[in-house]
């Protein structure tokens, strides 16, 4: 996987102004955004998703270009081939476990059948182990389950990379451990990339290989180990 990122944005609202002005290059099949809250981390997601349109740069992944303000190419979402989790998960409460797997699936596809599991989505339903739970609702799941659930539906669709926005947030610290081994293994054993932003350093520790420090709006610190977990650098280390 290779991704190149050089966008700027400028935010303003009646009381704050913020520049996101982020810039790296990474080949790394696991990639940390880490720092404190409002440092810039949901906007680059937002950005690479396809769901900010930066003001100036280039979003590169894999040679493909999703975004380039010079020459006037902005990808819409849906063909970035780029699936988000969002940290609530963003499941559709009136669907089913096995309807929001297989939710978008089909072009033009809007209401799938209560009871039907595209091959596609059952491939992740028995690599979840979510077969009990496909006729539930989200309310009627655990933290746990929906998490996978949402990772289940991402994955359904084949996209190029996993961008996962503060994955562990909503879940107690037993679950969210056991998550983080469960999401290594996952990724390492499927090889598809992902780009995780947190501001918690065990996230980090556990899950990213190269990681990137982000403050104010911009990339303090870069570090990445491929022999051994990755050490937050902080923020007066030197960017290498």
């Amino acid at each position: 996987m290779s991704m190149h990122i050089a966008i700027r944005k400028q935010m303003a609202s009646q009381d704050r102004q913020f520049a996101l002005d982020i810039a790296f290059e990474s080949d790394s099949g696991r990639i940390a955004l880490f720092g404190p809250s409002g440092a810039g981390k949901s906007l680059t997601l937002r950005a690479i998703a396809g769901l900010m349109a930066p003001d100036s740069g280039r979003i590169v992944l894999n040679g493909r270009t999703l975004f380039d303000s010079e020459t006037g190419v902005d990808v819409r979402p849906q063909e970035r081939r780029v699936a988000y989790l969002f940290q609530d998960y963003a499941l559709f409460p009136h669907l089913t476990v096995a309807q929001n797997i297989g939710f978008g699936l089909r072009r033009g596809w809007r209401n799938p059948a209560r009871r039907s599991l595209p091959p596609e989505a059952a491939r992740w339903v028995e690599a979840f182990g979510l077969r009990e739970i496909v006729n539930q609702y989200p309310a009627q799941i655990s933290g746990g389950q929906k998490q996978r659930v949402a990772l289940a539906r991402a994955l359904a669709a084949r996209p190029d990379i996993l961008l996962l926005d503060e994955p562990f947030s909503a879940l107690d610290p037993a679950l969210r451990a056991r998550m983080r081994t469960e999401l290594r293994a996952l990724q390492e054993s499927l090889d598809v990339p992902m780009l995780m932003i947190s501001h918690d350093p065990e996230d980090v520790e556990a899950l990213g290989d190269h990681v990137l420090e982000i403050r104010d709006g911009r990339i303090h610190a870069s570090g990445r180990d491929h022999r051994h977990p990755p050490v937050y650098a902080p923020a007066h280390a030197q960017v290498v």
